[in-house]
């Protein structure tokens, strides 16, 4: 089973931002294939080397809804991850957020379609 889904990263820099697409491992939590937008990382480094960098967060999409989450850099090993934490709860809101029909809300999801408890 194929757990890579695609997502875009955002290396926040005090006045940029440092945009690129990857794959996160959701049994992991390694980010792969990341691919700089307009940036070359082999002449200027990682975007966390960057003396105003701020953090890094990545974006989740399906059919329009998107769920942000934080994303950890490691400037030796030139690696991108999201913590164990960080990924089970990534986990919980994307599922809840995939699972609804067109137009609903969390707040909206017609009764029959909430998880009885």
């Amino acid at each position: 089973m194929d757990l890579k889904v695609p997502i875009v990263i955002a290396d926040e820099l005090t006045e940029s931002v440092i945009e690129s697409t990857g794959y996160l491992d959701l049994a992991s939590g390694e980010i792969r294939g990341v691919e700089y937008t307009d940036y070359d990382s082999g002449l200027q480094g990682l975007p966390a080397e960057s003396r105003d960098y701020e953090f890094t967060c990545g974006t989740l999409s399906n059919d329009g809804r998107e769920v942000e989450f934080r994303i950890e850099v490691d400037v030796v090993s030139e690696k991108y991850s999201v913590s164990a934490s960080e990924l089970l709860e990534l986990k919980g809101r994307a599922a809840k957020l995939f699972t609804l029909g067109p137009g609903d809300t969390p707040n909206t999801i017609p009764l029959a379609k909430r998880k009885k408890r």
